[in-house]
C-alpha cells in the first residue's frame, strides 16, 4: 500500500466547531443563553402583564358559539371560581382552593385506643368453706343467665351476679358426696350436676325441681361434664369412660369414647358442635369426631395429668391444652393437620384454660408457686398481667357471659371475682332486695 495515503493533511476542523449560525460575540439583540433568560434591564414588567391580562382572541364571546361560552363560563365558575386565568397579576393573591386531599379536621380523627388494665386485686371476694380440692373435678360453672354455680362439698350453690343473691340448689344425700361436676346448659336454664357414686342429675333452676337421674353410665365420680346443645350431656368418669347422654329418651347413653384408661380430667365441646376434646390423668389429649369412637387425633406430647382444655373461639381448628405438676407447659394445637403448633413453659401446673371473648388473649390458672392467674397475648403468648390473691392452688376457673369478668375458686375455700374487660356501658338492673339469712354474710353458705 502507498505510504503516501498517509501523508494527506487533516482536514481543517476550526469550521464545524460552532454552527455557522452561532456568532463568535454577542449582537445587540442578544437574548442571552438558551438555559439562563436575559434578566436585564429589557425586561419590561409592563409587556409581561399586559401579555398575560389581555384576553386571547379566541376568548372573544363573538367567536365562540353559544354552547362553547357557556362551557367556559360553567368551567371557570366549577374549577377557577369565576376567574378566566390561571395566573394572573393582581394586587392581592386569591385565596387557594380546598382541596379533598387535605388532611382531615380534628373531629374527622380517630380518638386513640385507650389502653386497657387489668386491676391486679379482685373486685369480690367471696367464702367458699368445704370446697372440694380435688384436681379431678369442676365445680364452679357461670352460665348464659349470668348465675354462677359452685358445689361446696353436697351442696350446689347459685349466684346471682346481676344483684348478688344466693341460694342454695340443692344438697345431695351423704351417699352421694361430694358432688365432683356441676356444667349449665346453653340455655342458662338448666343445670346438670355430677356426684361421687357416679350419678348424674338434671335440674331447672327456675323451679329448682330434679328433671333426670343419669345412673349406671360410669363407675366411681363423675368429674367432667360438657354440654353440645341444650339436650346432649357428655359426661366423663374415673375409669376413662366418655358417655353422650340425650336427656331427652329414656336410654340417654347414646354413645361412647374409648381412648382413655384413667380418670376424664377436662372435657369441652368445639364451637361448631363437631368435634369434643378430652385431657386425662393419663397424660393424653384426645380429639374426637361425633362420626365415630376412636379417637381423631391422640395426642401425647404431655409428660403430667391433662387437666385444662380449651377451644379458640376465632379458629375453630385450634385448642389450646396444659399439664400438670411436672409437665407446666401450654401446648396449641392445629386439629385439622394434627399437629402441635407451639409449646409454652409456663413454670407452674396449669390448672385452667379460658379463652377471651374481647381479646386475642389466653387466660391461665395455676398451682405454686405463686398460685395465680395468668392472661397471656396470642399468639406471640407474652405475659400482659398476672393476678395473685389466692394462697392454694387456682383449680376451678369461669368466665361471665359478657367476658368482662372471671370467676376463680381454690382450696383456699375463697371464690374471688377478677376484672378482665371493661364492663358494657347498658344500664344495669337495679339489685332487688335480698332477704334471708345470707344476706348477713358476704359468703356463700
Amino acid at each position: 500500500m502507498d505510504a503516501d495515503i498517509y501523508c494527506e493533511p487533516l482536514p481543517d476542523v476550526r469550521r464545524w466547531r460552532r454552527p455557522p449560525w452561532a456568532s463568535s460575540r454577542p449582537t445587540t439583540r442578544g437574548f442571552g443563553d438558551r438555559f439562563i433568560p436575559n434578566r436585564g434591564d429589557r425586561l419590561n414588567m409592563n409587556i409581561a402583564e399586559a401579555l398575560l391580562n389581555i384576553p386571547r382572541k379566541d376568548e372573544s364571546t363573538e367567536e365562540v358559539s353559544p354552547s362553547r361560552a357557556a362551557y367556559r363560563k360553567l368551567l371557570a365558575d366549577t374549577m377557577l371560581h369565576g376567574r378566566t386565568r390561571v395566573f394572573s397579576f393582581s394586587n392581592r393573591p386569591r385565596s387557594p382552593l380546598k382541596s379533598s386531599l387535605e388532611a382531615p379536621t380534628p373531629t374527622h380523627i380517630q380518638p386513640a385506643r385507650k389502653r386497657r388494665r387489668i386491676p391486679q386485686a379482685p373486685e369480690k371476694t367471696l367464702d367458699a368453706p368445704d370446697i372440694v380440692g380435688d384436681d379431678r373435678f369442676n365445680v364452679l360453672d357461670w352460665g348464659n343467665k349470668n348465675v354462677l354455680s359452685i358445689a361446696l362439698d353436697d351442696t350446689v350453690y347459685l349466684w346471682n351476679a346481676t344483684d348478688g343473691c344466693t341460694t342454695e340448689l340443692v344438697t345431695v344425700p351423704e351417699s352421694s358426696a361430694p358432688i365432683t361436676s356441676v356444667s349449665w346448659a346453653p340455655d342458662g336454664r338448666h343445670i346438670a350436676i355430677g356426684q361421687y357414686n357416679s350419678i348424674v342429675e338434671l335440674y331447672d333452676v327456675t323451679t329448682k325441681k330434679l328433671l333426670r337421674t343419669l345412673a349406671g353410665i360410669h363407675q366411681g365420680p363423675v368429674g367432667s361434664l360438657a354440654w353440645n346443645n341444650n339436650h346432649l350431656l357428655t359426661s366423663g368418669g374415673l375409669q376413662g369412660a366418655i358417655i353422650d347422654n340425650d336427656v331427652r329418651i329414656q336410654s340417654h347413653a347414646v354413645r361412647s369414647y374409648r381412648g382413655h384408661d384413667d380418670v376424664i380430667c377436662g372435657l369441652k365441646w368445639s364451637s361448631c358442635g363437631k368435634h369434643l376434646a378430652s385431657g386425662g390423668a393419663d397424660k393424653l389429649v384426645n380429639i374426637w369426631d361425633v362420626s365415630r369412637s376412636s379417637p381423631l387425633h391422640r395426642f401425647s406430647n404431655h409428660t403430667s395429668t391433662v387437666r385444662a382444655v380449651a377451644w379458640c373461639p376465632f379458629k375453630d381448628n385450634l385448642l389450646a391444652s396444659g399439664g400438670g405438676e411436672t409437665d407446666r407447659c401450654i401446648k396449641f394445637w392445629n386439629v385439622s393437620a394434627g399437629t402441635c403448633l407451639k409449646s409454652v413453659e409456663t413454670g407452674s401446673e396449669v390448672c385452667g384454660l379460658l379463652w377471651s371473648k374481647h381479646e386475642r388473649e389466653l387466660l391461665s390458672s395455676h398451682g405454686p408457686e405463686k398460685n395465680q392467674i395468668a392472661v397471656w397475648k396470642y399468639p406471640s403468648m407474652t405475659k400482659i398481667a398476672e393476678l395473685t390473691g389466692h394462697t392454694s392452688s387456682v383449680l376451678y376457673m369461669t368466665q361471665s357471659p359478657d367476658g368482662c369478668q372471671v370467676a376463680s375458686a381454690s382450696a383456699d375455700e375463697t371464690l374471688k371475682l377478677w376484672q378482665i374487660n371493661e364492663k358494657s356501658t347498658e344500664k344495669k338492673t337495679p339489685k332487688s332486695p335480698h332477704v334471708g339469712p345470707t344476706n348477713m354474710y358476704s359468703y356463700i353458705r
